[in-house]
Parts: C-alpha cells; sequence; structure tokens
C-alpha cells in the first residue's frame, strides 16, 4: 500500500536490464545528455562476475541508476 505520508525516498539503487552492451552504453550517453550525474561508465564489473556490464548514473535525487548486461560479449 501506498503511504503519501512518507517522505519520497532518495539515494537507492534502481538497475534496468538492458538487452545488449550497446543498450547500456546507450543509456549512459542519454542519461548523461539529459543532465545524470556520472557514477561508474559503461564497462565489464568482474567483482560482481565475469559477463557483468553495467553503466551507473546519479539523477537529480541522487539515486542510483544503472543498465545492465548479463550476458558475455
Amino acid at each position: 500500500m501506498l503511504d503519501r505520508q512518507r517522505p519520497a525516498q532518495t539515494g537507492v539503487h534502481v538497475a534496468f536490464a538492458a538487452a545488449s552492451r550497446e543498450v547500456a552504453d546507450a543509456f549512459d550517453a542519454a542519461a548523461l545528455e539529459a543532465g545524470a550525474t556520472d557514477n561508474g561508465g559503461p564497462g565489464v564489473r568482474e567483482i560482481c562476475h565475469p559477463d557483468y556490464y553495467g553503466a551507473f548514473v546519479l539523477d537529480p535525487d541522487a539515486s542510483n541508476v544503472e543498465a545492465v548486461w548479463h550476458e558475455p560479449a
């Protein structure tokens, strides 16, 4: 149930599954062009797993928004 009395959350992490690495790259470019702040450009994040490819930006509320692809290149 939605609690309209509670303030909106900020500083959250939202991840969207990208259809490919190229889509993650396009997400990053479009977000930065729209005014988001870079929080980790597109690339492999082996600390997560060998095929983890993500791009991270911060939205105006300082939430971390990610596009991620989990398949081999």
